[in-house]
């Protein structure tokens, strides 16, 4: 019998699944393992429009709710922080 996935594991899946999909709408040649042990500012390195962001946030909140089973509000309001932490600077923010 398979060994069942614990709840940090699959938290873990998916914070590493949302990175990697982030770098893939932004176009970047990026990925967790490129990034997992740096401790400078690798965020700031690479940008994505506004537009790119808000198709990234869209995606991983569905699949915040198909994988982690979060409600919408919980799956936005993760997103809201995830995206504060580890999101990419904005090539087209005007403040």
């Amino acid at each position: 019998m398979a060994k069942r996935i614990t709840r940090d594991e699959k938290r873990r899946k998916a914070m590493i699944d949302i990175l990697n999909q982030m770098f893939v709408i932004a176009g970047h040649q990026v990925t967790y393992e490129d990034i997992k042990d740096r401790t400078d500012d690798w965020y700031t390195q690479w940008t994505m429009t506004t537009a790119q962001a808000e198709e990234w946030k869209q995606w991983s909140i569905a699949y915040l709710r198909k994988e982690l089973k979060f409600t919408k509000k919980r799956a936005e309001n993760e997103m809201t922080w995830f995206n504060l932490q580890w999101g990419l600077k904005y090539s087209d923010f005007n403040g």
